[in-house]
């Protein structure tokens, strides 16, 4: 290509039999025909090029600034970045750069990597150039299977991976959005399919599976990136015999069809070398008789061996579970002092509406705390574990309980903000009446629950008593917006009446807000491009970039 451009630009530019003057008129001609061919050139190669860099792994292992490489920027997910060209002083002149159409419903965090944004809705893939919003492929494969949205991609150099609604596993060039192989994580004629975006940990593709309308297992699986074939599988729930087994019923098949779906992206401790992770609830859902005991290792949080797939500890924020609470939520990694030492944290605002602070290196619970009201415990036991009441269990005549079955909070993005050392989360006061309705041996689902009212806040939590610093009201009804914090000092998140909100981490008070016209069902996230820090929000099925505005000239 180089050469024919060469050609292009020395052909016409002969000077033959010429004047001076018009030699020297000639020769400006072509200088200028020149500089505007490379112009073209370097354009129309950028987005080639930066694709076929692929993404440097040691990227994986920093804050994010010029790339978010992985679901939540980094390996901690904290979703804080360490940005600070848009910050507090020049919040106010935010504007908008672009926007890009996908006319589908944008639930995922996208990728950004060497000016690529990934992105992903259910059966659908884009490449968008993220200095403009232009785009440069999309791939689509329909399928079969619970289309209820998508988190986004995995990237190993310069593949991609990502879950299907039918439960498989492709990998893509990043380059063009061909497929390079398309392997099965699990049987979707099952009840399973996927929504999580995959993990890249080394050669290490990790995945999960969901799906609970059917009593099967949840298991992570790590996959080699060169090929899909399966690394190893690690299953919720312990084969008989095993560790953990001993907490559902004997002489029972309960334990082979208990649930326990691995939906959400975990972290990783390059230091320690764990991979930490939640699980979900326990099937059937929301009935326990049939399953007594603790029933692990659902609705728990793991640290298993990234390279092994081996166990090192756990710990259960609901045992027993029968309010589908899962604890899929973000196991967020930070390093902090905690009662006067220096320790390796891991915190996770957990579905069952209650806030969980433990050591990293071991499993050792330090804080149990509610982040907001909940009726269904009435205390913590002395592993930290909150102590549920009878009567809040589903029955026929109905239990009233706060939270519902969608939980204090969901999936949706936390974030730990290093400057403030809070802890943010996207909480609801959210009241169910819970009922118990099959009859028999219950399968899959044994009850349902109905909402009754909700509203939603923004608690700011002090992570070394759970205690809430600030909260900041979000209105009427169920957030599902995530957070994202920097170093700017701001903390961007959405309210229930279509606001898109920047924040001080510090207090809590608005700094910013413009409407969007739709409710957020994503979480930001942030990059800088040529000196340039751009926000991303995916509101429905548009994809926002905003920026401060350039200087004139």
């Amino acid at each position: 290509m180089l050469s024919h451009f060469s050609e292009t630009i020395e052909s016409p530019c002969n000077p033959g039999d010429r004047t001076e003057t018009s030699l020297r008129l000639h020769f400006t001609l072509c200088k200028a025909r020149a500089a505007v061919l490379l112009l073209f050139l370097a354009l129309s190669l950028r987005a080639p090029f930066g694709a076929a860099q692929g993404l440097d792994p040691a990227l994986l292992l920093k804050p994010a600034t010029d790339t978010w490489p992985t679901y939540n920027g980094d390996y901690s997910g904290r979703r804080f970045s360490s940005l600070d060209q848009i910050n507090l002083s020049n919040i106010g002149s935010l504007t908008l750069a672009w926007i890009f159409p996908a006319h589908l419903e944008i639930k995922s965090t996208p990728l950004e990597v060497n000016g690529i944004l990934y992105f992903t809705a259910p059966d659908n893939v884009w490449a968008v150039d993220a200095r403009f919003g232009r785009e440069i492929w999309h791939y689509e494969r329909k399928s079969e299977g619970d289309h209820v949205g998508h988190r986004g991609l995995g990237m190993y150099k310069n593949w991609l991976y990502f879950t299907t609604p039918d439960a498989h596993m492709i990998c893509l060039d990043a380059k063009d959005g061909t497929v390079r192989w398309n392997v099965e994580l699990a049987d979707p004629k099952l009840g399973y399919f996927s929504t999580m975006a995959p993990l890249v940990i080394r050669d290490h593709v990790i995945a999960g599976v969901s799906g609970d309308v059917t009593d099967v297992r949840g298991y992570l699986e790590s996959l080699d990136p060169e090929t899909g074939a399966i690394q190893w599988r690690w299953y919720t729930e312990p084969d008989p015999g095993q560790p953990g087994s001993e907490t559902w019923p004997k002489d029972s098949d309960a334990l082979l069809h208990g649930g326990g779906m691995t939906w959400m992206t975990g972290t990783y401790d390059p230091e320690l070398n764990l991979l930490y992770w939640g699980t979900g609830n326990p099937n059937p859902v929301l009935v326990g008789e049939g399953r007594e005991g603790d029933n692990l290792y659902t609705c728990s949080i793991v640290a298993l061996n990234p390279d092994t797939g081996k166990l090192a500890w756990y710990f259960q924020p609901s045992p027993h579970d029968v309010h589908d609470w899962d604890a899929v939520e973000t196991p967020v990694l930070f390093d902090a002092e905690f009662k006067g030492k220096q320790r390796k944290l891991l915190a996770q605002a957990s579905r069952n509406s209650f806030f969980f602070v433990l050591d990293r290196t071991n499993g050792q619970h330090l804080v149990t705390a509610p982040f907001i009201d909940q009726t269904w415990a009435s205390g913590v036991d002395s592993r930290g574990r909150p102590i549920a009441k009878p009567e809040a269990a589903p029955s026929p005549d109905g239990a009233l309980v706060e939270p519902s079955s969608d939980g204090g909070t969901n999936w949706m993005a936390p974030s730990y903000d290093p400057q403030t050392g809070l802890f943010y989360v996207n909480a609801r006061r959210i009241f169910s009446i819970f009922y118990r309705t099959g009859t028999g041996k219950a399968e899959g689902w044994g009850g349902r629950d109905r909402n009754l009212w909700a509203n939603s806040t923004l608690p700011a939590l002090d992570y070394r008593t759970g205690k809430v610093a600030w909260n900041h009201e979000l209105g009427h009804g169920s957030t599902i917006a995530g957070i994202l914090t920097t170093a700017g000092h701001l903390l961007f998140t959405a309210d229930n009446s279509g606001n898109l909100l920047a924040l001080d981490p510090a207090t809590g008070k608005t700094l910013w807000h413009l409407n969007v016209g739709a409710q957020l069902v994503a979480s930001p996230m942030t990059y800088q491009l040529d000196g340039r820090q751009y926000l991303i929000v995916p509101v429905r099925d548009n994809v926002y970039a905003f920026a401060l505005p350039l200087p004139s000239r």
